[in-house]
C-alpha cells in the first residue's frame, strides 16, 4: 500500500512521529496490540472502498478497490473508537470510519447531484466552502466554521454509522463534509483534502490531542 508523502510531512510539520502501517492478516484479526503502541490513527485517502463492506453491489464506476485495505483500516477504526484513541479520517477515511460503525456510502455522486462538482477534473483538487457547526469537534479543530477546502472524490455518506452525526455541509448543495462522535474525545471524518492547505489547523488539533493522551 501507498500513501501520498504529503500526509507524513503534514503530520511531521505538526510534531508528530508518522509511522506508516500496511495492511497484515495478523493484525487485522486482533488490531489491539497494535492500537496499544499508536497515540492517534490517521485514515489517509486513497483508492474506493469495496462496497462489500457495507452489504452493497459494486457501481460501474467503482474501480481499483483493496479489501485487504478496507479490512485492515477497518478493524483499527473500531479498536480506536472502542479505547477512545484518537482518530481523524480523510476523505476515503471519512467514508472508512462511517463505514466501521455499520453506515452506508453514496458509490457515485454525480447520479444524485447531476454533475460531478466534487471531482471536476482527473487528478486534480477543485475547491468549495464547507460550513461546520458551531461548537463541534470540527469546528474547533479548524478553528473557523466556514472554510474554502480541496476536494477530490466521487463519494459520499448514506446512512449514518451508529454513535455519528453530521457536523459539516458543503454550502453549495449540503453534501454531508464532516461526521464526528460526540460521546468520544476525538473521532472526526472529513470529506475534503486538509493536507493539501498549509494553513489547516486538523493536523495540529489532532497531534495535540494525541500528545495530551500520551501524557495523560
Amino acid at each position: 500500500m501507498l500513501a501520498p508523502r504529503t500526509y507524513v510531512d503534514v503530520v511531521a510539520a505538526a510534531g508528530g512521529l508518522p509511522i506508516l502501517l500496511p495492511p497484515e492478516p495478523t493484525t487485522t484479526r486482533s488490531p489491539g496490540e497494535l492500537v496499544d503502541q499508536v497515540d492517534a490513527l490517521l485514515l489517509v485517502g486513497g483508492a474506493d472502498l469495496d462496497p462489500a463492506s457495507y452489504g452493497g453491489d459494486a457501481h460501474p464506476e467503482i474501480v481499483r478497490t483493496r479489501p485487504e485495505r478496507d479490512r485492515f483500516e477497518i478493524a483499527l477504526a473500531r479498536e480506536s473508537v472502542e479505547r477512545d484513541v484518537p482518530v481523524l479520517g480523510i476523505c476515503r477515511g471519512m467514508q472508512l470510519l462511517n463505514v466501521a460503525r455499520g453506515g452506508t456510502l453514496v458509490q457515485h455522486l454525480p447520479d444524485e447531484l447531476g454533475d460531478e462538482r466534487h471531482e471536476p477534473t482527473p487528478g486534480r483538487f477543485a475547491e468549495h466552502s464547507v460550513r461546520l457547526e458551531s461548537g463541534s469537534l470540527a469546528a474547533r479543530a479548524a478553528g473557523a466554521e466556514l472554510l474554502t477546502v480541496k476536494t477530490h472524490h466521487h463519494q459520499g455518506v448514506a446512512e449514518l454509522g451508529d454513535g455519528l452525526v453530521a457536523t459539516g455541509w458543503a454550502l453549495q448543495d449540503d453534501l454531508i463534509e464532516a461526521i464526528e462522535m460526540p460521546d468520544r474525545d476525538f473521532a472526526l471524518g472529513v470529506l475534503w483534502h486538509p493536507e493539501e492547505d498549509p494553513a489547516s489547523r486538523l493536523f495540529p488539533a489532532l497531534v495535540a490531542r494525541a500528545q495530551r493522551g500520551r501524557r495523560g
